[in-house]
């Protein structure tokens, strides 16, 4: 009888032990991964997420700094392997960031560290190691390809004469390069790639055909220059690309706009294409390449330097670039949907000029992206700022609300206004135009400060001046009106890129219609 009490005794103690187990395992699944916040000083230095926990150090000149936080699943990329948990390679010596999740405040135990770069005496010992591995490779490597090059001399002849006994069951060459064509043989261009690849996602190309890409580019020529870095002209099999090479202290921008670049259903004909991303590494610095369409027009601030614009051109123009702002700003809902992205550095110069007179949107390093489900504006932990000329005066007076996504969008509409203003000034009417200038030119300096942009557009509520010719053109008139309205003090009476688009829609609709009636 005690043995069966006993018994039933310590049946129930393991019960309750299950119990008490799955409480608390389900407990920590219903609360998120804890992690350790070193900004989270009003919740005891902890915060609480569902992806990862991080620790980083960065180098910013000589303040080196620590920061470990939380890292939500919904905004990192993949999910399930982070590009921005992969700081940790042998070259990174300004910013390193590890991640975990096996357990809570697990990045209490993650020490990363700045890696130090090898002087020139190491870098030659390396090379003269490898050396031995490279002879290895060749003596395996030999041997199998030549026996590869007799297999495939054996299958090209009967290839050969199967094709001369059966060549009316063949299909026609054309199909036969359609369906059966590699991705990167020579035939195959670089539009058609990204078609074969992205399966209309619009989300860049894979990984590895981008660094494929990257290895086999020739740079030519510089064709421009700016504080990240330097823009090439370059070849890829014949073909003409723009190679945007960032410096190795603007990582950060580069990574970012890699990020924003691949984003799914980005592309668009008036988005700059975004074809390749990789670093190169020579031994002694590494090189960050962002890979773009190229467009021999250039910037739409040379273009219009150098050249006037009749009235459809100048519709062309804007149209274009209202159409690629009000993609950027279009969520697309859907199993393969677009957050909404506003620029925050929209400007001349970040516009390029395609041949057939239409614009393309460039340079989304500064760029930020909506996440609907969690109402958060995704910033860029990066220390660039937007363009002083080009600043909306919310911006300038530092009322911004940064928690609210409008805010950035309203930010692009008041630079559109202004580049609509250049556009419009080199529009020639009867013969007449003006010279190009840039917005507040008569205000403030070539390289204005903060306090001069506040001064002239917030205090006196300067704008670009109108010319008085345009109100004698129903045309110029209806463009003077649309860009009055983009850049309003008041942010929340701006007009939305879409209202934009539209309008110059039908401003050259009827500006056709006005052209048939006249022939």
């Amino acid at each position: 009888m005690n043995s069966i009490f006993q018994y039933s005794m310590s049946s129930k103690k393991t019960c309750m032990l299950l119990a008490v187990c799955f409480l608390f395992t389900f407990s920590h699944s219903v609360n998120g991964l804890s992690c350790y916040c070193d900004i989270c000083a009003d919740s005891n230095y902890t915060c609480v997420t569902d992806g990862y926990c991080f620790t980083s150090i960065s180098k910013d000149t000589s303040v080196i700094r620590h920061s470990s936080r939380c890292l939500e699943n919904n905004i990192v990329i993949p999910r399930e392997k982070p590009l921005i948990c992969h700081y940790i390679k042998k070259h990174n010596d300004s910013f390193v960031t590890e991640c975990c999740k096996d357990y809570d405040f697990c990045n209490r135990d993650l020490k990363p560290t700045l890696h130090i770069k090898l002087p020139d005496d190491s870098l030659n010992d390396h090379k003269k190691e490898r050396l031995g591995k490279w002879e290895l490779a060749i003596i395996i490597a030999g041997p199998i390809g030549v026996v590869c090059l007799v297999v495939m001399l054996i299958m090209n002849f009967w290839a050969g004469s199967t094709k001369r006994h059966n060549i009316r069951y063949l299909r026609t060459p054309r199909i036969i390069a359609a369906d059966q064509q590699p991705i990167l043989t020579a035939a195959v261009s670089l539009r058609d790639m990204i078609e074969m690849t992205t399966s209309g996602s619009g989300s860049g190309l894979p990984l590895l055909v981008q660094r494929s890409i990257a290895r086999q580019i020739q740079l030519g020529v510089p064709i421009g220059k700016g504080r990240f870095g330097e823009v090439w002209q370059g070849k890829w099999r014949g073909e003409q690309v723009a190679v945007k090479i960032f410096s190795s202290r603007e990582e950060r921008s580069w990574f970012r706009e890699a990020e924003i670049y691949q984003t799914v259903m980005l592309r668009h004909d008036n988005i700059l294409g975004f074809i390749a991303a990789d670093n190169k590494d020579n031994g002694t610095w590494t090189q960050l390449w962002l890979i773009t369409d190229y467009h021999e027009n250039g910037s739409l601030f040379d273009f219009l330097n150098r050249s006037t614009v009749d009235t459809n051109g100048m519709i062309r123009i804007a149209l274009s670039i209202a159409t690629g702002l009000a993609h950027l700003h279009m969520e697309i809902v859907g199993t393969q949907g677009k957050p909404a992205i506003a620029h925050r550095d929209l400007k001349s110069k970040n516009i390029l000029v395609k041949s057939n007179g239409t614009c393309a949107i460039g340079d989304l390093g500064l760029a930020v992206r909506y996440d609907t489900s969690m109402d958060t504006v995704d910033i860029p932990l990066n220390h660039r700022v937007g363009t002083k000329r080009y600043m909306a005066p919310e911006v300038l007076e530092e009322t911004i609300n940064m928690n609210h996504f409008d805010s950035f969008k309203r930010g692009d509409i008041y630079a559109l206004g202004l580049i609509l203003w250049e556009v419009t000034r080199r529009c020639y009417v009867d013969n007449i135009h003006e010279e190009y200038q840039l917005p507040y030119y008569d205000s403030v300096p070539s390289d204005p400060t903060i306090d001069e942009m506040r001064k002239v557009v917030c205090l006196e509520m300067k704008r670009p001046p109108i010319p008085q010719r345009w109100n004698a053109y129903p045309c110029l008139q209806t463009m003077s009106k649309l860009m009055q309205e983009c850049w309003y003090h008041t942010a929340s009476a701006r007009l939305t890129a879409l209202r934009i688009k539209k309008t110059l829609a039908t401003l050259g609709a009827m500006q056709s219609h006005s052209i048939n009636i006249n022939i």
